[in-house]
């Protein structure tokens, strides 16, 4: 048995080690460290009895106080639907014009708007509800369907062109390849160009303009504007929903795209509809 060896300064017995010279002293712990660290083993103990802790083969001890945090958080969310519950009957019951009309109500509405936005309009129109190629800047005050309150509503109500709800929008613009010829498509094309920038074919604008007249007038407009009784889009703002350039809109007459959006007071229910309605228009409705 190797005799211990003890240091001549301290006193204090040493651990064996040795470096260059120097040993190292094995000091004790302090005892207010040791109590300290004798409490907390105790205190851990202790909480594993009280609460939910150790896993079993199905679920996990309850903890003789029965605590659960899922409990707590439901009933955190319980009572966050109780206070809400008020200004969310007064939002169900009372026409939108009204709601915006109270300040209060307003805001309310907005955010509930705008979390209802986020979970279920993200997808389609972006996080900023800016859109893309085929689904609507919501940012700006081109609406194919009316940017007043009413007419939001009654668009995230029954949605467009979705064939579960039978009061929902229906507009669906011909195929026009079928009923104009190839030269004539791109006449319209260019015509439809020049309203707002510079055509490929100057010479194409002229014929495509009477090309428009027979054809198009009848839904976008004598002045190509568009039509919100039928959702026909303005053609002479500048402002593109499904394509970005003349090819693109010589295909989107030959073959037209026609989106779908889901109505959505069947799932959420008429008060969200309502906020969220509060919430695009805020965004950029307009009359």
């Amino acid at each position: 048995m190797a005799q211990k060896h003890i240091d001549e300064i301290s006193g204090v017995e040493t651990t064996g080690h040795e470096w260059d010279g120097i040993r190292e002293l094995n000091n004790p712990m302090p005892r207010w460290w040791v109590y300290t660290f004798y409490l907390t083993i105790l205190w851990a103990i202790g909480y594993t009895i009280a609460y939910p802790a150790w896993p079993l083969l199905k679920e996990n001890t309850k903890g003789v106080l029965g605590f659960s945090s899922r409990a707590q958080v439901a009933a955190e969310l319980n009572e966050a639907k109780a206070a809400q519950s008020v200004f969310v009957e007064k939002i169900a019951a009372l026409p939108l014009a009204e709601i915006v009309a109270d300040p209060e109500l307003a805001q309310f509405a907005t955010a509930g708007g705008a979390a209802a936005f986020k979970v279920n309009c993200t997808p389609c129109h972006g996080s900023g509800a800016s859109g893309g190629v085929g689904y609507p800047n919501l940012n700006d005050d081109d609406w194919l369907w009316g940017g007043d309150l009413e007419s939001l509503y009654t668009t995230i109500s029954h949605g467009i062109r979705y064939d579960s709800d039978p009061d929902t929008r229906v507009s669906e613009m011909p195929a026009f390849a079928d009923i104009l010829e190839p030269e004539q498509v791109k006449q319209v094309a260019a015509y439809v160009v020049s309203l707002t920038g510079t055509p490929s074919d100057a010479a194409l604008v002229e014929p495509g303009k009477q090309v428009f007249a027979d054809n198009c007038a009848s839904c976008h407009g004598e002045d190509a504007k568009g039509g919100r009784d039928f959702g026909a889009p303005n053609l002479a703002d500048a402002i593109w929903l499904k394509v970005n350039g003349e090819a693109e809109i010589a295909a989107q007459v030959s073959h037209p795209k026609h989106g779908v959006m889901p109505a959505w007071n069947a799932r959420l229910g008429d008060a969200t509809v309502k906020e969220l309605t509060v919430y695009v228009h805020s965004l950029g409705g307009g009359e």
